[in-house]
């Protein structure tokens, strides 16, 4: 049931006055390198020393609109309601400003709740929040339809594929990438819908005896 209503969702034309966004988030391991790596070479590969240090985790939130062709990131030391709140805030007041509500996308994650609303702000400002929000949540082990997953993807394969030692470098790069990938509008051609779910994920659905 929370698949098709994903399904659904994806399904809606593009309305600026009711934005379709998908939110997702994803931990990045801050690494120092000891030695530094030999580039590449005819008839050589690039060497990189075994030996490295860990400077702890960053966490990076994600939030895309696939219609439109763009993408939000940002870069936090912690991975709390707070953090989640204030993303979400910022997504309403300066990424949206103008929408009448916006239907959010994301996994059931625990941080994920009206709760943390309540926990960061005052009640007057909770409320507001939530009530600018349409949540859809993906179903347990279905993070796969959440389309901000996809973009975490390309922004691992693409920026932070290697190693990487603060968080303030994480921003640097994060943002170049972003510019660049917001300038090119690159969307997500989502092709996936009910009528196939109902056929390939056939044996998820329950029996009706008749």
């Amino acid at each position: 049931a929370s698949m098709e209503n994903v399904l659904d969702v994806y399904k809606r034309p593009y309305n600026a006055d009711y934005p379709v966004v998908c939110m997702d988030e994803s931990p990045k391991q801050l690494v120092e390198e000891l030695r530094k790596s030999i580039s590449m070479r005819p008839g050589q590969e690039r060497r990189v020393d075994y030996e490295f240090v860990r400077h702890g985790m960053v966490n990076i939130f994600m939030a895309n609109e696939p219609l439109k062709g763009k993408r939000f990131v940002e870069v936090t030391a912690f991975k709390t309601r707070k953090e989640w709140a204030m993303f979400i805030k910022e997504i309403a007041d300066k990424k949206y400003p103008k929408a009448k509500r916006i239907t959010l996308v994301m996994d059931n994650f625990k941080t994920h709740t009206a709760a943390a609303f309540y926990e960061t702000f005052e009640p007057g400002e909770a409320k507001r929040l939530w009530d600018r929000f349409e949540f859809v949540y993906t179903p347990k082990h279905g993070s796969w339809l959440n389309m901000a997953e996809i973009e975490l993807h390309v922004l691992n394969g693409q920026c932070l594929n290697r190693h990487i030692s603060t968080i303030e470098k994480v921003k640097e790069e994060i943002t170049e990438w972003q510019i660049n990938r917001n300038n090119k509008n690159c969307q997500i051609n989502w092709q996936f819908t009910n009528k196939e779910a109902r056929i390939k994920l056939k044996r998820l659905y329950p029996s009706i005896n008749s």
